[in-house]
């Protein structure tokens, strides 16, 4: 409402929103051949998605689109059992996306580290640049001259005036002048024929049986599960860049009901869209729901009421705006810090890059980062438990102090630390200064009062905190002979 009533920021929004739709349309176009459907499919999901997610969300000005990850898993279905089967995918992916947002899938956020978030923007920037290079390859050499002016326009335009968003004053300038000059040059129409009618409403036309729910119950999942990730992955970015704060859960469900409606006007889905988030909010300066909105309204406007005109935008222009992006996603800072971050959290950082590039799947790439973040962690936390020996007080006790966290890496060479032939007839353990976590650090307690009872020795077990003492309560003696 703020923004309504302010025509500077509602000017900000409505050219953000503009600049969106006008990149979204080759993306959109690119990702439906990538799935193997109809261009219309990824036309009318950018559609839906954006004005679904623009009143659902609980991201402001954050874009959600048809993108590359959910074409990648949907597209076995479009292949092996047709477009009606992949839009049944779209609707049930939708809903398993909003049983994960009742079950509270949103607040495990918190367990992915700052190295896996690092390296998942620079991975993203790395692949949106990847995406631009098939554009100039083989092409004439105007279009490089028009890629470099396009370049330049965005560079020096904003330190003169940010009144114009610079991408879409490149934009207007390139389609310009490849139109009057009548240059020959690879535009958007090349890309795919662009649609001449609305989305309309839709039922797929399905078996309502086990066997279909068979078929694309796994690939609806892993679509769910992707969408999930980048969406409340680019939340969370659009957070940090914004210095605000967002509703990660109705996130989660807006993205499901999104995918819902689209699946029911014959789109093929989609999740966040980092790259067009990015140009939304870093570069055009948009911070409202309206942004979001009008990138759907004006996609859709401009394929169905100009699509002539925009199919005579070139190509050069849109991937310009994508390299500019791509660099202004990338975290440099993060290249500079290399030699100060300890040699795990880079591990962590470059594991994420590498497996994000080389697949192509940022949610394979942030799931191998999470697994590396969790061994390192568990490495370093094992190597803080200590086993002292306290000078006894008796000649017929001996006391050991552990410290530490221990879990099953930090308590399997527990066992180990012990004196059991040396030890006088009665041991203490003080656990005052450590906590069990889990059966693993019971059963290797059970393993030591076993070895020192073989030996005709007693032990006891002290100062246990009382989420331990619960724990070692539950679980002592129950566990299988001490193993």
């Amino acid at each position: 409402m703020a923004a309504l009533r302010s025509p500077k920021r509602l000017r900000t929004e409505v050219l953000a929103g503009l600049v969106v739709a006008l990149a979204l349309i080759p993306e959109a176009i690119a990702f439906s051949i990538i799935a193997g459907v109809d261009p219309r499919l990824g036309l009318f999901a950018s559609f839906t998605m954006a004005v679904s997610i623009a009143f659902l969300g609980g991201r402001p000005a954050m874009i959600s689109a048809a993108t590359g990850a959910i074409a990648l898993v949907v597209a076995p279905v479009a292949r092996e059992h047709g477009v009606d089967h992949l839009i049944a995918t779209v609707i049930l992916a939708g809903v398993f996306q909003l049983v994960l947002g009742a079950l509270g899938m949103a607040r495990l956020m918190r367990f992915i580290p700052r190295s896996v978030m690092v390296g998942f923007v620079n991975a993203l920037a790395i692949l949106i640049f990847m995406a631009q290079l098939p554009h100039l390859v083989d092409v004439p050499p105007m279009v490089y001259v028009l890629l470099a002016a396009g370049l330049l326009i965005m560079v020096l335009l904003p330190r003169l005036t940010k009144v114009v968003p610079a991408p879409l004053v490149a934009i207007v300038i390139l389609t310009t002048i490849t139109i009057t000059m009548a240059m020959t040059v690879p535009t958007v129409g090349d890309e795919g024929e662009l649609p001449r009618s609305l989305p309309s409403l839709l039922i797929p036309d399905v078996p309502f049986t086990l066997e279909t729910l068979r078929i694309i119950a796994p690939f609806a999942l892993a679509m769910a599960l992707v969408g999930l990730l980048e969406s409340l992955l680019t939340a969370k970015l659009v957070d940090d860049v914004t210095d605000t704060h967002s509703n990660k859960t109705r996130e989660n469900l807006g993205q499901g009901a999104a995918n819902i409606i689209t699946g029911f006007f014959g789109g093929m889905g989609g999740c966040a869209m980092i790259g067009q988030t990015m140009i939304n909010v870093k570069v055009s300066g948009a911070r409202t729901r309206i942004s979001t909105f009008l990138a759907g309204v004006f996609l859709l406007a401009l394929v169905v009421g100009a699509g002539d005109l925009v199919a005579r935008i070139p190509m050069a222009a849109l991937v310009a705006v994508m390299i500019m992006v791509a660099v202004g996603t990338f975290d440099w800072h993060s290249l500079r810090t290399l030699r100060r971050m300890p040699r795990a959290e880079t591990t962590v950082m470059l594991t994420t890059v590498a497996v994000t590039v080389w697949t192509h799947n940022l949610a394979y790439g942030v799931g191998a980062g999470v697994i590396v973040a969790m061994v390192a962690f568990a490495r370093r936390v094992a190597h803080l438990t200590e086993v002292r020996r306290i000078d006894e007080v008796d000649d017929d006790v001996r006391v050991y102090a552990v410290t530490g966290e221990l879990f099953f890496a930090s308590s399997n060479d527990l066992v180990y630390q012990f004196d059991y032939a040396g030890d006088p007839p009665n041991v203490v353990i003080d656990l005052s200064g450590a906590h069990i976590w889990d059966a693993s650090t019971v059963a290797t307690l059970d393993a030591i009062t076993t070895r020192y009872a073989a030996k005709g020795k007693t032990v006891t077990i002290l100062n246990l905190d009382d989420d331990s003492a619960r724990r070692h309560e539950l679980l002592a003696g129950q566990l299988g002979n001490g193993h």
